[in-house]
């Protein structure tokens, strides 16, 4: 595949550290995925994603992903990370709900959660116009990086651009009614969705629980924008991109505390004058303890912020 060399910078610095983790393809290859469903509301399950980076290990699976049965059908919010990934998630939702996915809802572009939906026809897969916008531009950049990252996990995965563009406001689908929310700020477009029935809401990449947010399209302005909406949304549970189940609300916060956390602390760090590797050995706060990938995030997150803060920090010499 060739590749504009500003695709793949783009991609390389959205996706994990590759460095001496790039994978050739094995032909013995027998890796599968075996995704496990958690009942969490009244015709609701959750996937969980692995709590680590993008690795050949586990095949990219790490986003969480959740299924949704209506009469019409069942609904896959964010189809995983390639063809076989999407596969796996779609044998389960008809095994755990009963019915076959009849729609799929894409999140945002990034590869964990959006190239899964190769396995589905296009026309049944659903993403903001921002997020067709983003794929359109980075996946080509994604793909080739993903490939040689996980080899044989990505086999058969083609791009599949969502052909249902998604707007903000109620809707529903099989008798099953939902508003989904138009955001920003973990990227350029960040889809987000509550079931009215159980109060139930798909917050995407936008909510990390437990699990250090990760930033390669960040505005952070506008993601605590997006939270403060999503704070607002009354709701009794609460499906993260990555990380368990929030039940008692505190995942919206933990994720604007560390973002606020991570802009003070960068800042800071760019006016002491500190280089990008000290930068990335700042101390963790106890309070974030816990998280797993704060380490891996906070060094991702110098290489994504700290190029623009030296430029507009330092002074020209």
């Amino acid at each position: 595949m060739s590749l504009a060399r500003r695709s793949l910078l783009r991609a390389s610095l959205a996706l994990p550290f590759l460095g001496g983790a790039i994978t050739t393809q094995a032909e013995d290859f027998a890796g599968t995925y075996a995704p496990e469903a958690q009942a969490v509301a009244d015709g609701i399950w959750m996937v969980r994603g692995a709590d680590a980076p993008i690795e050949f290990a586990n095949g990219g699976a790490i986003a969480n992903s959740a299924f949704l049965a209506t009469n019409a059908g069942t609904v896959l919010f964010d189809p995983g990370v390639s063809r076989a990934h999407g596969q796996a998630l779609g044998a389960l939702a008809a095994k755990v709900a009963g019915m076959p996915v009849t729609r799929v809802y894409v999140s945002h572009l990034h590869p964990d959660h959006a190239m899964g939906a190769a396995a589905f026809a296009p026309a049944i897969v659903h993403a903001l116009p921002a997020t067709r916008e983003d794929l359109l531009r980075d996946a080509p950049g994604f793909s080739d990086a993903m490939y040689r990252l996980l080899a044989d996990w990505m086999k058969g995965t083609q791009l599949a651009l969502p052909q249902g563009d998604v707007a903000a406001g109620e809707t529903s689908f099989g008798g099953r009614k939902f508003r989904l929310m138009a955001l920003e700020g973990h990227s350029h477009g960040d889809l987000a969705l509550l079931d009215h029935a159980t109060g139930t809401l798909l917050a995407g990449d936008l909510v990390f629980h437990d699990r250090a947010p990760s930033t390669p399209h960040a505005d952070l302005a506008r993601w605590r924008a997006a939270l403060t909406t999503l704070a607002a949304t009354p709701h009794a549970r609460l499906v993260p991109g990555h990380g368990p189940l929030d039940t008692q609300g505190a995942a919206i916060a933990q994720t604007r505390d560390w973002l606020d956390w991570l802009e003070a602390s960068l800042t800071r760090a760019v006016d002491m004058g500190l280089t990008m590797s000290e930068a990335g050995a700042l101390a963790i706060p106890p309070r974030f303890a816990a998280m797993k990938a704060a380490r891996y995030e906070l060094q991702r997150s110098v290489a994504h912020f700290y190029p623009a803060l030296e430029e507009r920090l330092l002074p020209a010499l």
